[in-house]
């Protein structure tokens, strides 16, 4: 591939290595039956790749957001799925940069090593959807308390998290001077809540993405967990969605050169008519189209990580990068599902399951139609729409 492709070739290799002990057939069992690939995400977890971005001084590697895209897509393109676990590379994000120092030493040490899990994030609500500012979500103090009301949906890897970061609001809308003013952060120990006042209700997906419905009645949980100041929690995610945005760019970039790798051998090798089907031009050019694509979101994706990495405002780059890989691979997996003809649909092949993977983010964490909305506006200077 390309020598963008070739950066890191040690953490590539590695990442390769451990992904190669779980196997296709390990992710198609998976898929089949709906359950967690435990196994592989805790091979992750005690090979250090899911701390990678948690400061040596917390037991993490210190590494930048390049390196910890480069994971997310190796895991990727080795024919895994890193929407299982990259919420532990990225979630943790929020609590390093608002965190008291006692919280993150309180915390980031056991996610660090993997004996705490911090891999959901509470912040869509089935009525505001992309408008996190309506949220109705309510933390009101009282005492040393903060009591928890309100509903979230669509918040993943609840049954494979101890804690998740939550979005709510402390202040009601009608009271403050700006709508993005007036929310705030917590850290949710899940276990504990799920005893007094949380219920998680799993909604069944055409991907095997663990997701749940979320309801919250009365749940109480110590002063001590919000993050940050009262009020400024809305800020404080926006700081984590370029991170966010960009790695799951890299993970779209992994299943771009997953889908080309196979139906490139598969053209090469299939014949039809007397001829292998990649000697016509009808075959090549789609297949080298999306390889483009891919090429150019990778380096945007550098370019997001770049900015990010030297504390420089990357917002644009990181929301284009996310736009570009999730269109170019949505767009290879197309390609490879058509060139693969009927066997593309048998789930032996494991592309329907690539193919289904990678569809979802062309709607989340953010969806195209933002991401344009973002551009048009922020960068273009045209009105705004909403």
């Amino acid at each position: 591939m390309s020598p963008a492709d070739q950066t890191f070739p040690d953490i590539r290799e590695a990442v390769r290595d451990l992904c190669a002990q779980f196997p296709d057939e390990y992710h198609r069992q998976i898929d089949e039956q709906r359950t967690y690939p435990e196994a592989f995400v805790n091979a992750l977890t005690e090979a250090g790749w899911l701390a990678a971005m948690i400061p040596q001084e917390y037991g993490g590697s210190g590494l930048g957001l390049t390196e910890a895209s480069v994971i997310m897509e190796e895991i990727n393109r080795s024919g895994g799925n890193s929407g299982a676990c990259h919420g532990q590379m990225y979630n943790m994000g929020t609590l390093l940069r608002h965190g008291s120092e006692a919280q993150k030493q309180f915390y980031l040490p056991k996610i660090a090593s993997g004996e705490w899990r911090l891999q959901s994030m509470g912040v869509t609500e089935p009525t505001t959807g992309t408008d996190t500012t309506k949220i109705k979500t309510t933390a009101v103090k009282r005492g040393d308390r903060y009591v928890i009301n309100g509903q979230k949906v669509w918040i993943s890897r609840v049954q494979h998290s101890d804690w998740m970061i939550l979005l709510a609001r402390t202040t009601p809308l009608s009271e403050v001077k700006r709508k993005s003013e007036g929310m705030s952060i917590f850290m949710v120990d899940l276990r504990e809540a799920e005893k007094s006042g949380l219920t998680v209700r799993p909604i069944p997906n055409m991907v095997n993405h663990e997701t749940n419905e979320l309801f919250f009645e009365n749940l109480e949980i110590p002063a001590e967990n919000l993050i940050g100041e009262e009020g400024q929690g809305f800020k404080y995610i926006l700081d984590g969605l370029n991170a966010e945005r960009t790695l799951i760019a890299a993970e779209c970039i992994g299943d771009g050169y997953w889908f080309i790798d196979r139906v490139s051998r598969y053209a090469k090798d299939r014949e039809v008519f007397g001829r292998a089907i990649g000697q016509n031009q009808g075959v090549q050019f789609p297949i080298a189209e999306s390889y483009i694509e891919i090429e150019a979101a990778n380096l945007m994706r550098y370019e997001a990580c770049r900015r990010f990495d030297a504390h420089e405002a990357c917002g644009p780059q990181a929301n284009m990068a996310k736009y570009l890989a999730a269109k170019a691979s949505w767009e290879a997996a197309n390609v490879c599902l058509q060139y693969h003809g009927g066997f593309g649909f048998a789930c032996e092949y494991d592309i329907e399951r690539k193919f289904r993977e990678t569809r979802l983010y062309q709607v989340a964490p953010i969806s195209t139609n933002l991401i344009l909305s973002y551009v048009a506006e922020h960068i273009l200077g045209l009105p705004r729409s909403f």
